[in-house]
């Protein structure tokens, strides 16, 4: 009878958040460092898509692209901070059942759009480096805008999978998560009914939606090494590779640090160990993309300087 009035709670009950640390005095570092953590990738990457827009010079597929991956960024981030923040502030580790599945819907979405914009980032420079005089023929507008709408819809449907099979389990009284935010995994796991299904998804969607646009990227970039090492100019060779090396180092954080936060997560599933690895990917990679695509672009630089200072 017990276990009845629980189930039938669930929808009313609360997860808690137990972050990075339960010590109270660290919470005011913790706070300060994500809020300006924050503001930084906010900033940067609205920098980043406002200058895009405002230079006609930068309509181009890459840097179509490249905006809506910084957009994608600024949501993603903005599914998990913001709370987190609010969290500290308040002195609370609540989020309510409603909250949690909705925070983890949409962060599903960005994460599954991260990572296809990258791999579709990597063809288009594929088909610049290696089919330069078909590129404006195959990268065409419309050709681009089908490309994001269809990560999206892989995104929107992935995510509204996995929430639908999370709300079909049932939690009892053990509803503290070791996380800042409402990962999947942990959520799933803290669950008291059979997770078998949701396991199964999870597994199948780590292989096919990670291992898809990565195989797509390696694909892309043994292509584009083969096409590099034929040239016989040596500028050729250094402006063909400047053009990707912002997006290699994109590539490496983002997948180099997701990789990281599933293996300690194995490692340590208890501990806070997951959550300070998960905001590599979560919160750094996104704060770092709009310096790593700026620093080393010139045409980047000229237009945010056009931006910025009106020159």
């Amino acid at each position: 009878m017990h276990y009845m009035e629980l189930r039938n709670q669930t929808p009313f009950a609360e997860f808690l958040l137990l972050g990075f640390s339960e010590d109270p005095t660290l919470h005011p570092f913790i706070f300060g460092l994500f809020l300006s953590m924050y503001l930084v990738t906010v900033s940067g990457n609205l920098l980043i898509v406002l200058a895009i827009l405002s230079d006609t010079h930068l309509h181009t597929p890459m840097y179509f692209f490249l905006s809506n991956l910084s957009l994608v960024d600024i949501c993603f981030t903005s599914t998990t901070v913001p709370k987190m923040l609010v969290n500290i502030q308040m002195q609370s580790q609540a989020i309510s059942y409603a909250g949690c599945i909705t925070q983890m819907f949409f962060f599903i979405i960005f994460a599954v759009l991260d990572d296809f914009l990258l791999g579709v980032m990597a063809y288009d420079r594929f088909v610049a480096i290696c089919h330069p005089l078909h590129y404006i023929v195959i990268m065409t507008p419309w050709l681009c805008v089908q490309l994001v709408l269809l990560c999206w819809v892989i995104g929107v449907l992935h995510a509204l999978f996995n929430s639908l099979l999370v709300l079909r389990l049932s939690f009892c009284t053990h509803l503290e998560i070791p996380h800042f935010f409402c990962e999947i995994n942990q959520v799933v796991h803290s669950a008291c009914s059979d997770t078998f299904l949701n396991d199964i998804m999870m597994y199948f969607a780590a292989v096919l939606l990670a291992g898809g646009p990565l195989a797509l990227i390696l694909y892309s970039y043994s292509m584009i090494v083969s096409s590099i090492r034929a040239m016989s100019s040596t500028q050729g060779k250094y402006k063909a590779f400047s053009t990707c090396s912002s997006h290699l180092l994109s590539i490496s954080l983002f997948y180099g640090t997701s990789i990281g936060v599933y293996l300690s997560a194995n490692a340590a599933p208890s501990s806070a160990s997951t959550a300070t690895a998960s905001v590599m990917y979560t919160v750094v990679t996104p704060m770092l993309n709009p310096f790593i695509y700026s620093l080393r672009n010139t045409e980047m630089k000229r237009a945010l300087k056009r931006l910025l200072f009106h020159k």
